[in-house]
């Protein structure tokens, strides 16, 4: 069966309703629109060839595109990421036993406009990404870039917007030469995101879900409760197998984002003049947004803005410490194989992954 058409979550509906639900963008002239998506869209193929020249890294299959790049609105990236989790939660939709879950169709519904509004308030705030579970046999994961995220966010930072958008297009572009790089990597993070999820609904007789079963307005409260009071959002109501686990996929992910925010910085003046300026620009407004209180603060926790950030910062330090000791090809031979990606506690310390890597 499709898991868009099983478990807990109507994804169609969530889709559809985080497409009405979705923000409009800044107001902004139709040649202006049409400008920056030929932009966007031009920058994306540049940074293509700029991340594989900085990174050091080669594509597993050279004669494939890194990506297919769309630019879209925040509507549009709101639907393709209902239908990313569709993917992504498969194994909501069967116990460990494998016997399906039944979930009342209003339960789905219910679940549909959850995922839906969490959808639609981050659709304001993602500038690009890069989705490597939609790839196929000869197709490359899809590029998102939010058009009208990167135009007010340009504006607010009064920064150049043609480097600008170069900038955010070279992070991006880089997430996918990482992916291209290590074909194992996607189905490393799908297989370890979907143990965690399986983990958490198994709701059979004796399944570690069966005693934490909460239902919907119960769940939001926890998390809601959650994030006020420790900032750990779902974490805190994980069990400790479940943090491992999460940790592990937290770890990946910090090594992914981190290493895209280095390089996006690596091109130097002479690919993006203005790099340095925008950079410091940036920083400044998620630092800000780390210092926002009351609803804001609940939110940014509860959708996990703060751990993004974290991980951008912790996997930077870790790419720099890394590459400072043995090099840009010492580096690189953390794409090689699953068992040379960073453990948690390697991420913070990375003399500890140099020594067990090379020696």
């Amino acid at each position: 069966m499709d898991p868009a058409l099983a478990g807990p979550v109507d994804w169609p509906a969530a889709a559809r309703l985080a497409g009405r639900l979705a923000p409009p963008g800044p107001p902004a002239r139709r040649d202006e629109l049409h400008a920056l998506v030929a932009d966007l869209r031009d920058a994306a193929g540049r940074a293509a060839g700029h991340v594989v020249d900085i990174t050091g890294l080669t594509p597993a299959d050279p004669g494939r595109a890194l990506s297919r790049v769309l630019v879209v609105d925040r509507a549009g990236w709101a639907r393709a990421n209902a239908q990313t989790f569709a993917v992504m939660a498969a194994p909501l939709a069967t116990r460990s036993d494998g016997t399906p879950v039944h979930v009342p169709d209003a339960a789905r519904l219910a679940a549909a406009a959850q995922v839906a509004a969490v959808l639609a308030l981050l659709s304001g705030k993602v500038l690009g990404q890069f989705d490597p579970f939609t790839a196929g046999a000869g197709v490359p994961g899809r590029l998102l870039l939010v058009a009208p995220n990167v135009l007010a966010t340009e504006r607010a930072l009064r920064v150049d917007p043609g480097h600008f958008r170069l900038w955010v297009a070279l992070h991006e572009q880089t997430h996918a030469l990482q992916f291209a790089a290590a074909p194992w990597l996607a189905d490393h993070v799908r297989t370890r995101a979907g143990r965690l999820l399986a983990d958490l609904a198994d709701l059979s007789p004796g399944g570690p879900g069966a005693a934490l079963a909460p239902s919907l307005d119960e769940l939001v409260e926890q998390l809601v409760h959650a994030a006020r009071s420790t900032g750990d959002g779902l974490t805190a109501m994980l069990t400790p197998g479940q943090r491992d686990v999460f940790e592990e996929v937290g770890a990946v992910m910090a090594l992914l984002e981190g290493h895209a925010d280095v390089m996006m910085d690596e091109v130097g003046p002479r690919v993006v003049p203005t790099v340095r300026r925008i950079r410091r620009a940036f920083e400044a407004r998620r630092d800000a947004g780390t210092r926002a209180r009351g609803p804001a603060r609940v939110l940014r926790r509860l959708l996990g803005l703060d751990l993004k950030l974290a991980q951008y910062r912790e996997g930077a330090a870790f790419v720099r410490a890394v590459r400072g000791r043995v090099g840009l090809d010492g580096l690189n031979a953390v794409w090689s194989a699953p068992a040379a990606l960073p453990t948690p506690a390697e991420v913070a310390d990375p003399g500890a992954w140099v020594r067990r890597v090379h020696g």
